[in-house]
């Protein structure tokens, strides 16, 4: 979409045509072009049309109901923040005191509407004219347009010395291509300026990629995972006041339901200072440490826990580790293993039935004599394929199982289990 194409969709006739647009999104794409031109609409007008609404409905997993009313592009949706991650971010800066913050590189303006119905005025500047005139229409959709303004500049040339904070997320693909780039200092902005930001400002958020290579990390710097229901979504780097403790896995789970105020933390080491409880009333549980820590290595007993990739990537396992007396089987394989079960947000759990050497024809037989028809298939340090693996097995039966493919002291190994309920300790 260029600048003509989105003023043509602003204007009355460009609003009607979005509307019909979006009656025929989700289908046929086809179908949904030729709808619009049975009704006399103009072809570019009608394609510009359904291009929205189309990213539109995608839009609502991130964004929720307001994504009904933004105004996207597809490079913008793919790149831009969850809002319940966003908005737990600005919680976390408005809780210490930010009031003024700039963000360069706002893209469509996820992270800035969420610190602007946080209360901080949010200065934003985008390189690309199309995107800086999204964003300003999406503030504008939200309310937020006396909150949140966007100029269309070089992010390293804005003036950060009349803020309280600066948040930052550095391109990380390349634009026209969308070809991901692994030089940072190939970002844009560039790794260097980024990482300069924290003495130039009180705080600084660095928006990274959450397969960050922890060199990389400043060592004054609080690097954070963060997952959703289960999922890796990202990685920050936060500078100033709100640093806490060297690495932080934070698990947002939005499915649990929105309960007000609710959080869960379990930091080894203290609270850091500032830190929010969820604005949204979404679960929000907290796992903190040093990062250089290994967990202790012992047999495979009764029962398994899969830490969630945010503490994985945070290099935490030993501090989830401490808090369910567990212990690894294998020192390069992050599944921990337990006498008990304990209830925990920060990952799986199974009871485990069985323990092979691995085998495919004694595996086979193990589930035909138990009649199991339904697997999942859980892997780490093996090289197996899950869906070969489950046409392999020829399952046929009413039972279910949990398999773990892995290795045990260096050897392949399967396990055989059950899902164990693991909720989230009271609060």
């Amino acid at each position: 979409m260029d600048l003509d194409q989105f003023a043509a969709l602003r204007t009355p006739e460009g609003s009607a045509v979005l509307a019909a647009a979006t009656e025929v999104a989700g289908g046929d794409p086809l179908v949904a072009a030729a709808a619009l031109r049975s009704r006399g609409l103009p072809a570019g007008l009608a394609a510009a049309a359904l291009t929205q609404a189309e990213l539109r409905r995608r839009a609502v997993g991130k964004f929720g109901p307001e994504a009904a009313g933004m105004f996207l592009t597809r490079p913008g949706l793919e790149q831009a923040t969850r809002r319940v991650v966003a908005d737990r971010r600005a919680a976390r800066l408005a809780a210490a005191g930010v009031r003024t913050l700039a963000d360069l590189g706002c893209g469509l303006g996820a992270d800035a509407l969420a610190a602007a119905r946080a209360g901080i005025r949010v200065y934003g500047v985008e390189a690309d004219p199309v995107t800086a005139a999204l964003a300003a229409a999406n503030a504008e959709a939200a309310g937020l347009a006396e909150m949140f303004t966007v100029e269309c500049g070089d992010a390293t040339a804005f003036d950060v010395t009349g803020v309280d904070a600066v948040f930052c997320d550095p391109a990380r693909r390349r634009a026209g291509t969308g070809r991901r780039i692994f030089d940072p200092n190939a970002y844009s902005p560039p790794w260097d300026f980024v990482t300069g930001l924290a003495g130039r400002v009180p705080y600084t958020v660095v928006k990274v990629a959450p397969g960050i290579d922890h060199a990389l990390i400043p060592a004054d710097a609080e690097a954070e995972w963060v997952s959703v229901d289960g999922d890796l979504v990202e990685a920050a780097l936060w500078g100033g006041p709100l640093v806490g403790a060297p690495r932080r896995a934070t698990v947002l789970r939005p499915k649990e339901g929105h309960l007000a105020d609710r959080v869960r933390q379990q930091p080894a080491g203290g609270r850091p200072p500032g830190q929010p409880r969820d604005s949204a009333g979404v679960p929000c549980h907290q796992l903190t440490g040093a990062g250089d820590r290994e967990a202790a290595v012992g047999p495979v007993r009764r029962y398994l826990y899969d830490p969630d990739p945010a503490v994985v990537r945070a290099h935490l396992v030993a501090e989830l580790a401490d808090t369910l007396g567990a212990t690894l089987a294998d020192p390069s394989i992050a599944y921990l293993y337990a006498d008990t079960p304990q209830p925990t947000p920060f990952g799986r759990c199974l009871e485990i039935v069985d323990v092979l050497p691995f085998s495919l024809k004694r595996l086979r037989a193990l589930l035909r004599e138990r009649r199991v028809g339904r697997v999942e298939i859980l892997k780490r340090g093996s090289a197996l394929e899950p869906e070969q693996l489950r046409r392999d097995l020829k399952l046929a039966g009413e039972a279910a199982a949990s398999l773990v493919l892995t290795r045990v002291a260096g050897a392949p190994t399967v396990l055989v289990g059950r899902p164990v309920a693991s909720e989230a300790p009271p609060g």
